[in-house]
Order: C-alpha cells, then sequence, then structure tokens
C-alpha cells in the first residue's frame, strides 16, 4: 500500500475529547452537557463496537444502592472495600452516586423493572449483602447504549465514528516534570489523521478485550489501554482479572441460569467423535458434578476461595481438558447428566429450581421455564441449544484494573485525562457482579462535575498544535514500516494472544511469567523497528492496534510477575501454582497431580494496591495502602460550607514511596 500523508496533520478543537462511545462515555458526556459544557466531541470507531453494546450475560446485572431495606452508601462501601484492594474514598463515591446514576438511566427509558406502586425489583448478586441487583435482561449495558444514545443525538452533540485512535498528544514539563494530555491523533476508514485537541480528554474506551485469545469479550472490542501506558499513565491492579466459562463461537458468559438447569458437561476430540463425560474421570462423585454445576450459576467467575472442594474445580477441569488434553468442550441441554435425580441435590439447589418452576426433566426444560431469553439469546446467533451441545472453554470476561485515578476520575499522574468505564482500575481484588456498570455511570458524573468548575485557563491551543504535529511525526515513522514489515499483524496480534491466554490468564506460575515476559520483551522491541505489515487502510488500523496491545501485554505481564513475586498468592481469577510450596494445596483433595500443588492467598496484601507505570521503556511497581473509607461525619452545615466555596474538590495526596523496577 503506497501510503499519502499530509505533512501537517489537520487539527480539531473543543473544550472537551470524549474517546469512545460505550455506556460511560456516552453518559459523560451527557453528563457535561448538563452541566453546560457545550463544546464537546465524541470519537469512536462505531456506535455499534464495543463491549456495552455487544455484550451481557443471562440476566446482566446493574448492581446499584438498594431500594429497599436497610441499605445505605456506607454498608455498600464497605461490601465493596472488604474483598480488598480497593481504595474506600472510590468505593464510597460509587456507592453515595449510585442512586442518582441510576435514577437518570431509568428516567431515560431503561427499561428496569418496577412494581406496580414504583419500586425497583432487585436481587443478590455476589459480595452482595442487600439485594442490589437489578438486570432488564441479557443486555442490559446494551439497553443504556440505546437510551443513552437517543439522548446524545437528541443534544446534537457531535461524534465522529469510523475513527481508530493512534496517539494520545501529550507534553511534560520540562522543569516539574507534570504530564498533561492535550488531544489525540486518530485515522480514518482511509487511513488518513486528524488530530482531536482538547484541554480534557475523556478516555472512555473499555477494557483490554484483545489481550487474550480465550475471551469472551465480543470480537469488535480490543481495548487501547496501551496508548495511556505509553504516554506514562499511571495504572492500578492490573493483575486482577476475571475469567470464567464462556461459549466460544458466539462469545458469551454461560452464568446464572445456564448453569442452574444444570447441563452435561462432555469433551470431544478435535474432529468431534470420542464423546465422554470428562468430570466422570477425576473422582468426582455424580452429587458433586451435579451440586457444583449448579453453584455455578451464582459463582460463576473462577475464584480460588471457590477451591479445594468447590465450584471452581470445574473451570480447572474444562483447562485441563482444552489445553493439555487437546479436546474441544460442550454443554450438552439436551441430556441429564450421568446419575441426575432431582432428590440427589442440595436443598439450595432443590429449593431454587422449585421456586423457579424448573423441575422438568431435561435441562434444556428447566431453562425455558427459568429464563427463555436464555435459549432465544443463542438461537438469535445460530446456534439452537434445543439440537446441538454448546463448546465452552475459560475466557477472560473483565480486568477489574486498569488506569489509576482520583476520587473525581481525573488520572493520578496526566493533567487533563479521565479514564472512565471498565479502563478505570477502580474494583480490587473482587467485585460485586454488576458493578462495573454502575461505576461508569457515576464516574462520569464526577467528571462532569470536576470539569464544569474547572475552567481551562491553562489551554493554549497554538502549544498544543505544534504538539500535535511532533506527535504526528514520529507516529509516521511507525505507519510506513509497517508497509514493508513481513510479519502480518493477525500473525502479530495471535503471537501475544496465545502468550496472555497461556500464562497471563486465570492459571499463572513465575517461571512460565518470567520467560514469557522475555518474549513479550522481544516482541515489543521488534514491532517497534519493523512494524507489521499494512496493504490497506483496514490492515493500517489493525498494525496501530496492535502496537498499543503488545505494549499493554508485556505490562500486564511483567504487573502479574512482579505480583507473584510479591507473595501475593493465589486469590480472585490467579491460580499461582508453586509445586515447592509447603503450605500448598491442590483444586481436588485426593489428587496424585502435585504439578497442580498452589501457593495459598497472604491477605496481608488486601490492605494494598499494586501501581504501575511505564517509564523509559520499563515498568515500575509499588504497593501503596489502600485510602481508609472516610469516617467524616455528614454534619449538614459543613458540608453546605465546603460545598460553596468548592473545597470538596480537594482530593487525597498520592504516596511517594519508592518504585520498583525488574532488571
Amino acid at each position: 500500500m503506497a501510503l499519502d500523508f499530509p505533512e501537517d496533520i489537520p487539527c480539531l478543537e473543543s473544550e472537551v475529547l470524549i474517546i469512545g462511545s460505550g455506556a460511560a462515555g456516552l453518559n459523560a458526556a451527557l453528563r457535561l452537557h448538563v452541566q453546560g459544557v457545550e463544546h464537546l466531541r465524541i470519537i469512536t470507531e462505531g456506535l455499534q463496537m464495543g463491549t456495552s453494546i455487544n455484550t451481557g450475560s443471562d440476566k446482566q446485572t446493574y448492581y446499584k444502592l438498594a431500594g429497599t431495606g436497610q441499605d445505605s452508601p456506607e454498608a455498600m462501601a464497605a461490601d465493596y472495600f472488604e474483598a480488598g484492594g480497593m481504595h474506600g474514598d472510590l468505593a464510597l463515591v460509587e456507592a453515595a452516586l449510585s442512586s442518582r446514576a441510576f435514577h437518570q438511566l431509568l428516567n431515560l427509558g431503561v427499561p428496569f423493572p418496577v412494581d406496580a406502586f414504583g419500586r425497583v425489583a432487585g436481587y443478590q448478586t455476589n459480595h452482595d449483602q442487600a439485594s442490589r441487583g437489578t438486570s432488564t435482561g441479557p443486555y442490559t449495558s446494551r439497553d443504556m447504549c440505546l437510551a443513552l444514545q437517543k439522548e446524545i443525538q437528541r443534544r446534537n452533540i457531535p461524534i465522529d465514528e469510523g475513527m481508530e485512535v493512534a496517539k494520545l498528544i501529550h507534553q511534560t514539563h520540562g522543569q516539574t516534570g507534570e504530564t498533561r494530555c492535550m488531544g489525540a491523533i486518530a485515522l480514518d476508514r482511509t487511513a488518513q489523521p486528524r488530530a482531536y485537541l482538547a484541554p480534557h480528554v475523556i478516555f472512555a474506551v473499555g477494557g483490554p478485550g484483545g489481550l487474550y485469545h480465550q475471551s469472551v469479550y465480543p470480537k469488535v472490542h480490543n481495548g487501547a489501554i496501551g496508548l495511556a501506558m505509553e504516554m506514562g499513565a499511571r495504572c492500578r491492579s492490573l493483575p486482577e482479572f476475571q475469567f470464567g466459562l464462556s461459549s466460544t463461537a458466539f462469545r458469551w458468559n454461560v452464568s446464572g441460569s445456564y448453569m442452574q438447569c444444570i447441563p452435561r458437561f462432555i469433551s470431544r476430540a478435535q474432529d468431534g467423535s470420542d464423546e465422554k463425560e470428562f468430570l466422570l474421570d477425576h473422582s468426582l462423585s455424580q452429587t458433586e458434578i451435579l451440586n457444583w454445576t449448579f453453584l455455578k450459576g451464582y459463582q460463576w467467575p473462577f475464584h480460588t476461595a471457590k477451591l479445594p472442594g468447590g465450584s471452581s474445580i470445574l473451570d480447572i477441569l474444562v483447562h485441563i481438558e482444552t489445553t493439555q488434553k487437546k479436546r474441544r468442550v460442550f454443554l450438552d441441554f439436551r441430556t441429564n447428566p450421568q446419575g441426575y435425580a432431582f432428590k440427589t441435590l442440595s436443598p439450595e439447589a432443590q429449593d431454587y429450581l422449585h421456586c423457579c418452576h424448573s423441575v422438568q426433566e431435561r435441562p434444556i426444560e428447566r431453562l425455558q421455564a427459568m429464563n427463555p431469553k436464555a435459549i432465544k439469546l443463542y438461537r438469535t446467533h445460530g446456534i439452537e441449544l434445543e439440537k446441538e451441545p454448546l463448546e465452552i472453554a475459560v475466557c477472560a470476561q473483565h480486568n477489574n484494573g486498569g488506569l489509576a485515578a482520583d476520587h473525581w476520575w481525573q488520572s493520578e499522574n496526566i493533567q487533563g485525562f479521565y479514564p472512565v468505564g471498565e479502563v478505570n482500575g477502580s474494583h480490587g481484588v473482587a467485585r460485586p457482579g454488576g458493578s462495573a456498570l454502575n461505576s461508569g455511570q457515576v464516574g462520569g458524573f464526577r467528571i462532569a462535575d470536576f470539569i464544569s468548575a474547572h475552567p481551562a485557563t491553562h489551554w493554549n491551543p497554538h502549544k498544543a498544535q505544534e504538539q500535535a504535529q511532533s506527535s504526528w511525526k514520529e507516529l509516521q515513522t511507525y505507519l510506513y514500516q509497517c508497509t514493508t514489515a513481513t510479519k502480518t499483524a493477525m500473525d502479530v496480534r495471535s503471537e501475544f494472544q496465545q502468550r496472555m491466554t497461556a500464562i497471563g490468564a486465570h492459571i499463572r506460575s513465575s517461571k512460565r511469567l518470567t520467560q514469557g515476559l522475555k518474549e513479550a520483551q522481544h516482541q515489543f522491541a521488534q514491532l517497534l523497528q519493523e512494524g507489521c505489515l499494512a496493504q490497506n487502510p483496514q490492515e493500517l488500523w489493525h498494525a496501530v492496534k496492535n502496537r498499543q496491545l503488545c505494549l499493554a501485554h508485556l505490562v500486564y505481564l511483567d504487573a502479574m510477575l512482579f505480583q507473584v513475586e510479591s507473595g501475593v498468592g493465589s486469590r480472585s481469577s490467579a491460580l499461582v501454582l508453586n509445586p515447592e510450596e509447603t503450605n500448598g494445596q491442590l483444586p481436588l483433595a485426593g489428587w496424585e497431580k502435585k504439578e497442580w500443588k498452589f501457593s495459598p492467598e497472604d491477605v496481608s496484601f488486601r490492605d494494598y494496591i499494586l501501581e504501575t507505570e511505564w517509564k523509559h521503556n520499563r515498568c515500575q511497581h509499588r504497593w501503596v495502602p489502600c485510602h481508609p473509607i472516610s469516617d467524616e461525619p455528614l454534619w449538614f452545615e459543613s458540608v453546605w460550607a465546603n460545598y460553596h466555596q468548592s473545597a470538596y474538590f480537594q482530593g487525597w495526596k498520592i504516596s511517594d514511596e519508592r518504585w520498583h523496577s525488574r532488571a
């Protein structure tokens, strides 16, 4: 492909630039407009791209403050905080603003169920003491996006679709060392560049969906956290991912009712032959298989606390079958697991199935009674659960970590830069199901409140334009390399995705991470030097994505290794294998597979958060103490005075503890 780029990049200016058009980005734009900030612009690959509008679950949860009972922001914050690795100020903000954010969605027409008296129905989700969950069905986040899009369009907020962000424009002050984000360079569908300049940049690009080979993120979503890492933005809790059983032909979590109807787990050879119920090969009783399958509905994410002798053993056995034995695993809803009998189920399972009127003979019939939309969902994607088994694997689903921001959602070390949604690493070690949707909406409110109260008096458009031209010249070097490269973009991507699934997913070890990190460093250096082959504008988009995704996978692996070497052990969705561990456990009692011995969690690390920065072409890490939940009394006169003096915009001081990096 012969590239013909302009020497000087064209520039567009606005007061606020929003990168991304998922539920978090759209809400941030809406709240700014409501607050009177009207010179906005949204840039996106497309309104139908991304995770928010393309994903869900059997009953996708929105987690909020309960509308009934004795719930309070302080109680909700305590539930957030209890799992560890989360700042108390962020927990309190997400709890305190949840009602405000949720009721905006209700007012926009998002169809959350209410009763005849207007009360919002709720149910209990994981890490939840007050039945705070609610749902519109499988596509809660999609319903949110559609309602927000409608309001954005009604307000005529400009949206530039078909734009792939290739670089964030930033400048570091030589004397103070402070870095400010000033906009972004994006390529349109013909690979022509454009610079978007703004004193405030909202980064709503979602989670790192493009990092893993086995992933339940929609294929159209890759994420762009690597762009912020390249700029030096501080990260938080990067190793804290969630993984779980998901379908692969159509990417979807098989949580909730898909497990509670108790389907049959089977595996086959690659050619489809030699079908068997492989769980029976591992000394599990039929009763254990039935009850652990049911519990996976509640306990869907893989979690080391559910080992040994818990439902997460199913994830381990699926992993062994698919990765070690190289077989394909399926859920069969047409036939009961061997030995199925309703009377052998646990009282919990019997009560649940009775209440759902789901005591029919076959799994598909129980699923139809329990959640008919779950069957219809797959049918709309060409998969008939009544006629064929559903292929599954253990897949990456959500990153609880991400970029580090304060409790106004501004980056801790990049001025004018506001990560919101999944790319914001506000969650800790574990999180209540659906809390990510709440967090993304709350973040938009906080950003809008902050920006509307802080006019950009420092903004110098001429300096921004100069920096844009300088950044464009730097980017061109990489783009031109891609016209003569030998490796294709898909080959490059497949390499780091396979590496992440093999060593950076739910099964980790120091030895494998050390070797994998060396390979990642080599691949990234080679990519910067040679690029990856691009013969048309679409391939150039992929080449641009690969640059930031390859850096991101390097940084994530470095953070994972640092966490393992720190002695954190196995926690949340990360099982750290260590056959030499004196106090180690096996995932299943009585197993002779000593290579599966894993390190126990050192719970003292729950009081700390791992922070990471990419600086001078290497990673630096440090552990910082969790901020406590505020215990300041909510005295009206004091709040009144601080509010009217804008004193409540003051934030926490950033720790000055030492950074550590690998030689």
